[in-house]
């Protein structure tokens, strides 16, 4: 068997993920108000796909049309070819998903109706909203040699028509369906309020009153989708004066970048068609047939309405303290004690706010640095920060504008942060800075001490709630200095060259991960224990792979944990037979990062912001972290165990590249996120607060250690 069974397509792979997704909203386990979001999900998912990725093959087809990847060895095209038949298919299947959701909805006074299924004085109020409501804020548009085809916005909703004119002429109208004020849905003065219609079925229907006069040959609503694969790399003079103001001119051109896909409600028959796709500049076959809502996002105003039935949405889970962080025990003080680990959403991020606040207003504290890559709306972090600058403390922040479609917000924070007085720089050229690193400098009668805080996921009230993320925070002076290094780098616009203990790519981590997966085939070539464990969002860097199924070949037992894309396709005899893909999807994304090497007491354990892709892993700034402390290191590895032993969401790749869900057995069902919580509940029931007696104590103490200065 060929070394090439060992691989999977990225673009392909990313779409398995995808289905995923989609079974969610098809898991009658699952809640129907939650499988509703699924289904919305998966259709953003897919568009943000076919923006980026899809977008990425269509500019290579044009650049080089013969250049093939590195995997499966397809070229662009190929890829395309494969990619729009399976994303229609998975389409159609979502949009029966939905519907049978909307069905099953219908005990609870839930139905999206149509006009057939309305009764006479519905229809009339229907029809008076569109005549108030809706027309008058309509700006139709006619297509002919004075009336030029209209750009049509990415991912927005029209109304097209295809008109016989009195003339006899046949013409192409259009109509927008979302300005901004309109409501998507539109629930009917009903007892229940959830009958529902979606105002561009409304536009619809009434459209032959906007083209009064003329014969409707066929109507539809369409919505596009544009290339949004606008490479700030290539795109940027790198001699610009400002970074900033040539990135918001960049965006400003991402948004007229060409059409790579159209979705439409109806046949509009080959004469409209034909039309649309020669104005769109697209062919047909970029084009495919929505039997249901083109944009699911309403859902969740539906769901606002169904809020006060408990037993349709999941039950409701808070993020817990961390019993290693009592209430009146200042963070910084804690940390000095010892290393600690917070875990999302399971425990509540609020110690590392705290973190930041303390250190704004510590006579000691010199100097905070952070790197930014997406940060929440209403930011607690970027508040701690101002407020650290307003205090006086020397305030270095990283943001990276480039990081996709948060890009007007990044650039909104750093145009505050410097008004605050913060030093803002960005990330360095061609490379972007994905880490998540915090150094706290502080300096007193003791010499100088550093707090240092790497994650797995970004500085985010909102996503920390979501998503599952490690944070580990240390006082150890060997990672303290090498944050140094990192931030002093990245001021100065250079790569760190060298490190012993934290991995940071671009030039640091891809190399000694390969030396440490040559440790463990060193092992296993040995006849000793060997193992390598991994969790990760994506798998696609071919160098590492390579080496992982070098390592299976050798002996070496390896667990992936992979949510997304894997392009290393397990089981294959001979090459990858030791090696298992596990795949977790559910009510909480899988994000955090984590590599295990060995076993025993040889075990070396890490958390990451890297997935093991070529971009992150050699055009990222990114960091690794070695965790020291062994209890935390025993409890990382419970948690990557817990997640393998998950037999409820967990789907394991075949060695034909499906994921499938685990076969019943008489065994306990497990769901890993759900014991996490579990568990996160029972150890905050047992915080207890340090005595009164202990911290007057250890006021005195601090009054003494002060005066005998």
């Amino acid at each position: 068997m060929s070394v090439k069974k060992c691989f999977d397509n990225r673009e392909l792979s990313w779409l398995k993920f995808n289905k995923r997704v989609l079974e969610e909203s098809e898991d009658k386990s699952v809640p129907l108000c939650e499988r509703l979001t699924f289904s919305s999900i998966f259709q953003s998912n897919l568009d943000e796909f076919f923006m980026v990725r899809v977008g990425s093959l269509f500019d290579k087809m044009l650049i080089d049309p013969t250049e093939r990847e590195n995997k499966t060895n397809k070229t662009a095209e190929e890829q395309i070819d494969e990619i729009f038949p399976i994303a229609a298919s998975l389409s159609e299947q979502n949009v029966m998903s939905y519907h049978n959701i909307i069905n099953e909805l219908s005990e609870y006074g839930v139905e999206q109706v149509n006009f057939k299924d309305l009764s006479g004085s519905e229809e009339k109020y229907l029809a008076a909203y569109f005549a108030s409501e809706i027309k008058p804020l309509l700006s139709p548009q006619i297509i002919d040699k004075k009336h030029p085809f209209p750009f049509l916005k990415n991912k927005e909703i029209y109304a097209v028509v295809y008109i016989e004119t009195k003339s006899g002429s046949a013409k192409l109208g259009i109509v927008p369906c979302a300005n901004g004020v309109f409501e998507r849905a539109i629930f009917l003065p009903t007892q229940s309020k959830k009958r529902f219609m979606l105002v561009e079925e409304l536009i619809l229907h009434y459209v032959p009153t906007v083209f009064e006069g003329c014969n409707i040959l066929s109507k539809s609503l369409i919505r596009i989708t544009r290339n949004a694969d606008i490479d700030p790399n290539e795109s940027l003079d790198h001699d610009v004066d400002d970074f900033r103001e040539a990135m918001e001119e960049l965006l400003r051109k991402r948004k007229k970048l060409s059409p790579v896909r159209m979705e439409y409600t109806r046949k509009l028959g080959d004469a409209a068609l034909k039309f649309i796709c020669e104005n769109l500049e697209i062919e047909k076959w970029q084009t495919y047939q929505v039997k249901g809502p083109l944009d699911l996002s309403f859902v969740f105003s539906l769901s606002n309405r169904l809020s006060e039935h408990n037993e349709l949405f999941f039950n409701r889970r808070v993020p817990q303290k961390s019993p290693d962080f009592p209430d009146n025990m200042p963070v910084m003080e804690r940390v000095e004690k010892g290393d600690v680990l917070l875990s999302y959403p399971y425990q509540t991020i609020k110690p590392f706010i705290n973190l930041l606040k303390e250190a704004g207003s510590d006579k000691d504290v010199v100097s905070i640095k952070i790197t930014l890559y997406r940060v929440a709306k209403n930011s607690k972090i970027i508040e701690a920060l101002i407020d650290a600058a307003e205090n006086g403390k020397e305030v270095l922040v990283l943001v990276e504008l480039r990081a996709r479609f948060d890009e007007e917000n990044n650039i909104g924070w750093s145009k505050q942060l410097e008004d605050a007085g913060c030093t803002v720089i960005y990330g360095l050229d061609r490379l972007k800075v994905h880490s998540k690193l915090l150094l706290i400098t502080k300096k007193n009668g003791d010499g100088v001490k550093f707090i240092t805080q790497v994650g797995t996921g970004n500085y985010n009230e909102k996503t920390s709630a979501l998503y599952t993320d490690l944070s580990l925070m240390t006082a150890s002076t060997e990672i303290g200095l090498e944050a140094v290094n990192i931030f002093n780098a990245l001021s100065l616009g250079n790569c760190v060259e060298q490190t012993n203990h934290l991995l940071v790519a671009p030039k640091c981590l891809q190399n000694k991960i390969i030396a440490m997966i040559d440790e463990q085939i060193e092992l296993a070539t040995m006849g000793n224990p060997s193992y390598i464990g991994l969790k990760l969002n994506s798998l696609t860097d071919k160098v590492i792979i390579e080496k992982l199924i070098e390592a299976s070949k050798a002996g070496v037992k390896t667990d992936l944990v992979i949510r997304g894309i894997c392009c290393l396709v397990s089981g294959v005899k001979d090459y990858t037979e030791n090696i298992t893909v596990t795949s977790i999807v559910g009510r909480y994304l899988e994000h955090s990062r984590i590599y295990i090497f060995g076993e025993g007491e040889g075990r070396k354990v890490y958390i990451s912001s890297a997935d093991f892709m070529t971009r992150n892993t050699l055009r990222r700034v990114e960091v690794a972290v070695p965790v020291y402390d062994k209890g935390i290191a025993d409890r990382i590895y419970g948690i990557f165990t817990t997640l393998l032993s998950d037999n409820v969401k967990a789907r394991v790749q075949g060695d034909d590249g499906i994921y499938r869900y685990k076969e019943e057995t008489s065994e306990e069902k497990i769901n890993a996120q759900e014991l996490f919580f579990e568990k996160a509940y029972e150890e905050a029931s047992k915080i207890k607060e340090i005595p009164e007696e202990k911290k007057k104590q250890s006021f005195f103490e601090k009054l003494k250690s002060i005066f005998s200065k």
